[in-house]
């Protein structure tokens, strides 16, 4: 990578030039030249790098499958609304090269100071940036322009003794460790000193005892603490000589603090935790809506980067809206508006290349036929479905199964079906064959009769008879047939577990108003979609809360649009092995459950709990985007409790000025949660503005069920939920009954 390789750099299937792309000695920067005139055209920071995709796992690559084979073509995708770059290696191993050279230096930053090498690479970032004539020395002014960057408001006095402190060679100017010296001297954590000190007897160091003392007693650790420790000390103390002792110095305590083990998640909860052999109905599902959409539902792009993206994130229930195309190909795109369109075989192999991640558990696809649809269409999308099969692909099931274990590899298709399920499993009923209602039901046609913008209005598409439906389509819907909801006595009188009802948000909210405990009921052995108002033309969601306290399943959210709604789908479905389902709890698996969300006290089991969380320090917040070049923000944390009405809750506290480098608040906040298995946990950081609202600096969002009590780090996320190491929040969490 650093003596350089020649690959094409791709756009379209028409624009296709050969680059010559290099990693610089720094191993943090990769620019690229054009081999024609040899200008460097651009460069990107390897920090700036989310992941990187083999194979054709882009459109743009996709549309050149025929022309160069998979192994030699990889995808780098950028955090933020950066554009991702397709590229195209001389051969598969230079492509692998790049592909896996690049995977190891963006690897180190998912938990930050868990090492010295991600430390110095973070410094060593720094450092680039500040140095403003590349001479890879820093004099005190380009030290000053350093500590503005990094959102440190510094006395001026105070910076000089630093940098004197650091300037061993007595030069004038920083250069190699000397920078190092002094950025350490800079991100002295004396909270933690503080706390490391109160169990070490001599100050120096915590004896294997003092630091099983500080697990038990402040961390809450109870089962093998002993080994626990010595894990501990093997893994983040640096010092081969206290190692060797079973010691850990105070560097190696603060890594230990900052990492995993030391984080507000349960590590324990990061991988498959729960029982996965329950009915699919008793699982919460991560779930999109108009996937195939990345901006907004009227002129919005389709593109199959919205299934990458959606699957990526461990969504697990895709929509595919289906209608007729040119050439006999059915297309996908938002029906009845002015989106771009996607080839429907696109959207199945992107699936079917996607998917296949550990634990692979099922992925209910919506596939909406619409008006048109019907006939020689139709009859290839089982094809296309069924063709992808095979190699570790999931498949479209075709047989009936009672547990998401027994569903694990299958891709379930929900959608119309003629006649009833159980005609297909036992031979012909009594009951003439019957075509099972449109997925959104009357109430989205009533939305669409209502929705005008832009002088665009949705009317009715056709008749509202039944319409013609391919048989071989209609026979891979075997588990999510689509039923219109008729009111709860009808559903329990009629339907079936393999049936499924298609709700606006505004019906689901009236449900949950009239009859919660009966939507509650329904939800355990029926699966229940809800989806967003035809209003929510910009893409923006409602809350998923409000569904996930009756148990509804497949809450689908607009996954392109980031905000509040998207962080708390990000923080429930982070746990479990992030295999995008959660399984509820026994209260809302219970068929006779008593259990309303507006009355806590319907709930079995002990009473409320208090939550104490004391936000001691934050650590090298982010700069708001977009502000004042050389402004410092000003802090505050707002603690938000989401979940049954009676637990909703904010409370925040006071503003640091200027000083997003190492602000200290020290001040505690206290919830009472009435039910805690269904409250999410969201940590806020804003920069104070008194004349206007707030801007937003970072979040990390989790389920109450996976905090960790003790002393923890809150490792924040942006905007989009990616990471933005190393900024962090300090916090000691307590847990009473």
């Amino acid at each position: 990578m650093q003596q350089g390789t020649l690959m094409r750099k791709v756009k379209s299937k028409s624009w296709k030039k050969q680059r010559y792309f290099k990693l610089q000695d720094d191993c943090m920067t990769i620019w690229y030249q054009s081999k024609k005139t040899g200008k460097t055209e651009s460069a990107f920071s390897i920090s700036d790098v989310e992941t990187v995709r083999e194979g054709h796992q882009s459109e743009v690559l996709q549309s050149l499958a025929e022309e160069f084979p998979p192994e030699r073509c990889f995808t780098i995708v950028f955090f933020g609304r950066r554009g991702n770059l397709d590229l195209i290696a001389g051969s598969a191993e230079e492509a692998q090269c790049w592909v896996q050279g690049l995977r190891q230096l963006i690897e180190p930053r998912s938990f930050p100071l868990t090492s010295a090498l991600v430390s110095r690479t973070w410094i060593r970032d720094w450092f680039q940036k500040a140095d403003k004539n590349k001479d890879g020395r820093m004099n005190f002014k380009e030290v000053q322009r350093l500590l503005k960057m990094m959102n440190v408001d510094m006395n001026e006095d105070h910076a000089l003794r630093l940098f004197q402190a650091a300037d061993k060679s007595e030069s004038g100017t920083l250069e190699g460790e000397e920078f190092v010296l002094f950025y350490k001297a800079l991100t002295q954590r004396e909270e933690v000193l503080s706390l490391f000190q109160d169990f070490s007897e001599d100050g120096k160091k915590l004896t294997l005892l003092e630091l099983v003392d500080f697990l038990r007693q402040e961390q809450l650790e109870d089962e093998g603490t002993e080994e626990l420790a010595m894990e501990l000390i093997d893994k983040y103390e640096p010092s081969e000589t206290a190692r060797a002792r079973h010691a850990l110095s105070a560097d190696g305590f603060l890594m230990y603090l900052c990492s995993p083990e030391g984080s507000i998640f349960n590590p324990r909860h990061r991988a498959l935790w729960q029982d996965m052999s329950q009915p699919l109905c008793h699982y919460f599902i991560s779930s999109s809506h108009n996937t195939y959409l990345i901006e907004d539902q009227i002129r919005g792009q389709s593109s199959i980067e919205g299934y990458i993206r959606a699957l990526k994130r461990g969504c697990r229930c895709l929509e595919v809206d289906c209608w007729d195309g040119p050439n006999g190909e059915p297309m996908v795109y938002h029906g009845h508006t002015f989106t771009s369109k996607i080839p429907f075989r696109e959207v199945v192999s992107t699936v079917g290349n996607n998917s296949r991640v550990e634990p692979s558990y099922p992925i209910p696809s919506s596939v909406l036929q619409g008006a048109g649809g019907a006939g020689p269409q139709q009859c290839g999308v089982p094809g296309d479905n069924r063709s992808h099969g095979g190699d570790g692909h999931p498949r479209a099931l075709t047989s009936p199964s009672t547990t998401l274990q027994e569903l694990k590899h299958k891709i379930l298709l929900k959608g119309k079906k003629i006649g009833r399920l159980e005609d297909m499993l036992d031979g012909p009923g009594d009951e003439a064959p019957d075509v099972s209602d449109d997925d959104n039901g009357a109430e989205a046609e009533e939305e669409r009769r209502r929705v005008k913008v832009g002088g665009l209005g949705w009317g009715p598409s056709g008749s509202k008879d039944k319409e013609s439906l391919a048989q071989a389509l209609s026979d891979c819907i075997v588990y999510c047939k689509s039923v219109s909801f008729r009111g709860f006595q009808e559903a329990r009188s009629h339907s079936r577990p393999s049936e499924i009802s298609s709700l606006a948000e505004a019906k689901a909210r009236k449900l949950i108003r009239d009859a919660g405990n009966e939507f509650v009921r329904h939800n355990t052995w029926q699966l229940t979609r809800v989806y967003p108002s035809g209003m929510r033309t910009d893409s923006s969601n409602y809350s998923p809360q409000e569904m996930w306290n009756v148990g509804c399943q497949i809450v689908a959210l607009n996954f392109q649009t980031a905000g509040t709604e998207m962080d708390l789908c990000d923080g429930l479905f982070s746990q479990n092995g992030r295999c995008g389902y959660v399984l509820k709890p026994p209260f809302m698996r219970d068929e006779e459950t008593l259990f309303n969300p507006s009355d806590p006290s319907s709930r079995e089991g002990p009473g409320p709990i208090t939550l104490t969380i004391q936000v001691i320090s934050g650590q090298q917040l982010p700069k708001v985007a977009n502000s004042k070049d050389g402004a410092v923000i000003d802090p505050l944390v707002r603690v938000e409790i989401h979940g049954v009405p009676a637990d909703q809750a904010h409370q925040e506290t006071k503003y640091i000025e200027n000083n997003g480098f190492n602000p200290r608040w020290d001040e505690t906040l206290q919830f009472q949660l009435h039910v805690p298995e269904l409250a999410l946990v969201r940590f806020v950081v804003e920069d104070y503005d008194k004349t206007s609202r707030n801007d937003f600096v970072g979040q990390f969002t989790l389920a109450f069920a996976n905090i960790k009590p003790g002393y923890r780090h809150i490792h924040l996320l942006s905007k989009d939920g990616t990471s933005i190491p190393p900024s962090s929040l300090f916090v000691h969490i307590h847990i009473t009954e």
